[in-house]
């Protein structure tokens, strides 16, 4: 019976960790190409993957200044090639700090067809094509709402931003972000995309590596071909707007199951490419081994315990 309960809980085991892998089946892969780390810059003082401009600082052991903590300051940074992902996750630190009480105006994470053009909305042009992430910190007229405060837009390429009333008109879905500004903390956000099926962005904010939903929005699809920026701007109130890391990840699923679809990304590395047939199959095989060879020592016990019966019967 001890051996038979050794093998119960092996099965239960296998079980566990079968629909564990079932669970968590969607992978990542990091894409270079649309991630910022420090020093940020090459050898020659210039960026391979990205452009900037406006009034960008780079502090190549610090941070990134979209705008300074000045009146009238606009900056942005754009990737140089597009971002294929199918399906993708952003996660970006950045600080949004500065000494007044009165501050102003935010600054955006943008998804868009366009790159690389300055304008009025977040420091970026406006009648955009795609995502724009806003995190607002002045509020103009927005009653009700507690500031700042973490929208998203879908741009069409013709709808201007409602910048009288914070983008109430535009909003496709957003979140009160209090205690965004001048953090103890380091400051997050995590924007999760799968195409034609979700939208996800989670802050950080409260607590280090504690995550607070801010929304997520079904049947969203986006451009198939965008560029990621970042841009920022001050008007008569102002703030230091930096950007610290930006890690950019494809997201893809081996089988084809957790709802999302097999991503073919050209900047995406195809795991197992290379596998040989025949190959091991990971920690079902090893445990589907593992009940065979309980199985077998099951039967010999059984074998030589009827077998050792009979002989004392014999005997006697």
């Amino acid at each position: 019976m001890r051996v038979l309960s050794l093998f119960g809980a092996a099965a239960a085991t296998w079980s566990a960790v079968a629909h564990a892998q079932d669970s968590s089946d969607v992978k990542s892969i990091p894409l270079r190409t649309h991630s910022l780390v420090q020093p940020y810059l090459d050898s020659d003082l210039q960026s391979r993957w990205w452009d900037f401009g406006g009034d960008t600082i780079i502090r190549a052991d610090k941070h990134i200044r979209l705008s300074s903590d000045r009146p009238s300051q606009s900056g942005w940074i754009y990737s140089r090639v597009p971002l294929t992902a199918t399906n993708w996750e952003i996660e970006v630190e950045f600080d949004i700090n500065g000494q007044g009480n009165l501050f102003g105006d935010g600054f955006a994470m943008w998804v868009t067809t366009d790159r690389a053009q300055q304008g009025p909305v977040f420091g970026n042009k406006d009648n955009f094509e795609g995502l724009g992430v806003f995190f607002d910190t002045y509020k103009n007229n927005r009653p009700g709402v507690v500031f700042p405060y973490v929208m998203a837009m879908l741009g069409d390429g013709h709808t201007p931003y409602d910048q009288a009333h914070d983008g109430k008109a535009n909003e496709l879905a957003g979140c009160s972000a209090r205690g965004l500004r001048n953090a103890n903390i380091p400051t997050k956000a995590r924007v999760t995309y799968f195409a034609e099926k979700s939208l996800k962005v989670e802050l950080q904010y409260k607590k280090e590596d504690e995550w607070t939903p801010c929304f997520d929005v079904p049947n969203i699809k986006l451009p198939g071909v965008t560029y990621l920026g970042f841009s920022a701007e001050t008007g008569e109130l102002s703030d230091n707007h930096d950007i610290i890391k930006v890690e950019t990840k494809n997201l893809y699923s081996p089988s084809g199951a957790a709802g999302t679809p097999k991503d073919y990304s050209k900047n995406a590395y195809k795991p197992n490419q290379y596998k040989k047939e025949g190959s091991s199959g990971g920690w079902g095989w090893f445990f589907l081994k593992f009940i065979l060879f309980g199985l077998v020592v099951v039967g010999a016990y059984v074998g030589f315990t009827v077998l050792r019966a009979n002989r004392r019967r014999d005997r006697f």
